[in-house]
């Protein structure tokens, strides 16, 4: 038995998806910030999820919610699909951002990652574009971050089913 054109269009973007959350392919520098010289900035965009955070490239910015109380847990195969905003130096903020709710927080490796409102900030590797929320309420742990510092939780519905799953949100380590 033959499967279904259905079921190959299924499996070939499944595979797709698999393919672009494992080689995060977003355009940061290599340090992880996003922008030459390790600055990194934050700003606020409109969505269809209401006004968001983005990094300089205008990136979708997340909150991991076991992250509160300001300290990153997410490590290893977790931060290869969710890569941390990381800085070096003092972040800044852009067009419609909050100086005083801007901060870093030192990772386990060394590195620096910027927070916003006390939350650690990630990018989702499956957000291909400017303006992909693809990584809203997935795992529900994963939120976009509001210009109040608060993740968005109450809007996860309407991002709809992101498929794929959470790639590595569990414990953060791996």
């Amino acid at each position: 038995m033959r499967p279904s054109r259905a079921a190959l269009l299924a499996a070939g973007a499944a595979l797709a998806l698999l393919l672009a959350a494992c080689g995060e392919g977003g355009a940061e520098g290599a340090d992880g910030t996003g922008a030459a010289g390790g600055s990194a900035t934050v700003a606020v965009a409109d969505s269809d999820l209401g006004s968001i955070l983005v990094d300089a490239d205008g990136r979708t910015l997340y909150a991991f919610l076991p992250d509160e109380g300001g300290t990153s847990t997410c490590y290893d195969d977790c931060a290869a699909n969710w890569p941390p905003l990381t800085v070096e130096g003092d972040p800044v903020a852009g067009d419609g951002a909050d100086a005083g709710l801007l901060g870093t927080t030192e990772r386990e490796d060394g590195s620096v990652q910027v927070t916003y409102g006390g939350w650690p900030l990630y990018r989702y590797a499956a957000d291909m574009a400017a303006g992909d929320i693809a990584g809203q309420g997935v795992g529900d742990v994963w939120f976009v971050v509001s210009p109040d510092g608060a993740p968005v939780q109450d809007a996860a519905a309407a991002a709809g089913d992101v498929p794929g799953g959470g790639y590595g949100y569990g414990s953060g380590k791996g």
